[in-house]
């Protein structure tokens, strides 16, 4: 074996999977997975633990790899993370943990994240559970949102002695896991209904179709439930548009909508009683992991796919794996393109979507090079649906309910990121709900810098 090099993972074929919503990554077997974690030179000093945000001893479990200890693996992550199955497919290891691979400085870094899902989906076949608390402490806390950051948050509290309640909103828990993130990438039954399970084997409770600033306010919870503190987890799902003429056109969806009813409501499946636009022709506005999301999905659902995004491919901002797998499937990249107007036809329906050609200017303040119009060089490209994925922002609901807490400009609550505390005592809060849009990882990351607020909170009080 060449030690510069990964040992490669299989995968459906681009071919084959562009038709169906099986997985599309396979994963490494036994043996691939110890010749893979064989390369892991066990650096003192381990850089890649450095670019986790939940601190994962990253040599310590692929050491247990190397000597076929697995169930030792996995106990070794679910010290540091509750979702290892998820993380191991969806996480950016690229930019995290195997960008800071010092085998990656000569060569290509050690393949972490699949030996992560590996182990983690080893434990499952097998039926190994985290470890939980020897004992409880008697103190009840309430988490709201079974996203990343809940589930983390409320798993690493578990494991300290707390009573914890997870109130999700939808039917189904899971969050952006659930809603969000398809079946070809992430798995539903198979990986997140598991990593969920394991969550509750740890003692954690989790009531559906709670609405909290509907169904109960967070000042009840504190003062009428009998809950010590709380932490929101609420996320961000509330789509953002352009505000281009058109926008209000039939055919036009936010790519939060098109994915929920898709992955959350199963309407992929022919089955499902739940409606889907299956488009001839669609374009998807943005260069995000959800764009490439909402497009891979309109592929699978047998339209012709356009990517649509006013930057070149050096800016896009999609995992460079999610960016390839769509151009595999046969998606349309349309880079330095931005739409100016949705047309639509006389009974008000999608028939194109209007763009001018864009060229790079100077850095912006995120650092990449501002988009700016060419004039004169609009064109027409003919669409029956269009689906704009520009980020989303958290749902003021909560926020608006809570009297003494803190939001900023983007209707985002303000934590501080060492502990998640916010302006209100026993009140704590991460994932996208403070940052905005993020990445799983930094929302687990928030999760567990909340459960530590949580316990130093009430330990002090």
């Amino acid at each position: 074996m060449d030690v510069l090099k990964k040992t490669p993972v299989r995968e459906q074929d681009a071919k084959v999977r562009a038709t169906n919503f099986e997985e599309v990554c396979l994963g490494y077997n036994g043996e691939e997975a110890k010749e893979e974690a064989s390369r892991c030179i066990n650096c003192k000093n381990a850089q890649c633990m450095k670019g986790c945000p939940v601190s994962i001893n990253i040599p310590g479990f692929i050491e247990k790899v190397k000597n076929d200890d697995i169930e030792g693996a996995y106990q070794i992550i679910s010290e540091s993370s509750a979702l290892p199955a998820v993380c191991g497919r969806v996480c950016p290891q690229e930019s995290q943990c195997e960008g800071k691979c010092i085998r990656g400085i000569k060569g290509e870094p050690i393949s972490i994240g699949k030996l992560e899902r590996f182990v983690a989906d080893w434990a499952s076949e097998n039926g190994i559970k985290p470890q939980g608390a020897a004992e409880k402490n008697g103190k009840k806390v309430a988490v709201i949102g079974s996203g990343p950051a809940g589930l983390t948050c409320a798993g690493d509290l578990a494991k300290m002695g707390y009573d914890v309640t997870i109130f999700e909103a939808l039917h189904e828990a899971g969050g952006v896991l659930v809603y969000g993130i398809p079946e070809f990438r992430l798995p539903k039954t198979r990986v997140v209904a598991k990593e969920i399970e394991n969550v509750k084997s740890l003692g954690v409770k989790i009531e559906t179709n709670v609405v909290v600033g509907k169904s109960v306010t967070i000042d009840e919870l504190l003062n009428e439930e009998g809950f010590d503190a709380v932490f929101i987890g609420s996320g961000a799902g509330l789509p953002k548009f352009m505000g281009i003429p058109g926008e209000q056109a039939n055919g036009v969806f936010s790519a939060n909508e098109y994915l929920t009813r898709s992955n959350l409501m199963k309407a992929f499946n022919e089955d499902s009683n739940t409606p889907i636009m299956r488009g001839k022709k669609v374009a998807v506005v943005g260069g995000g992991n959800v764009a490439m999301d909402a497009a891979r999905t309109a592929l699978r659902l047998g339209s012709e796919v356009h990517i649509v995004y006013r930057r070149s491919e050096e800016e896009l901002p999609a995992r460079v794996e999610e960016v390839h797998h769509a151009k595999e499937e046969g998606i349309i990249f349309n880079l330095l393109t931005n739409p100016v107007e949705i047309l639509e036809d006389e009974k008000g329906w999608v028939k194109g979507i209007r763009c001018i050609k864009m060229e790079l200017g100077e850095p912006d303040e995120s650092g990449r090079r501002r988009p700016v119009e060419v004039p004169g060089s609009e064109f027409v490209i003919d669409v029956d649906t269009v689906i704009m994925s520009l980020g989303t922002s958290p749902n003021p609901l909560i926020s608006s309910t809570t009297k003494g807490l803190e939001i900023n400009k983007r209707k985002c609550i303000v934590a501080a990121e060492e502990n998640g505390q916010t302006s209100k005592e026993g009140v704590y809060a991460g994932g996208d709900a403070v940052t905005g849009a993020a990445t799983v990882i930094l929302a687990m990351g928030a999760g567990k810098a909340g459960a530590k607020g949580i316990d130093e909170y009430l330990r002090n009080k």
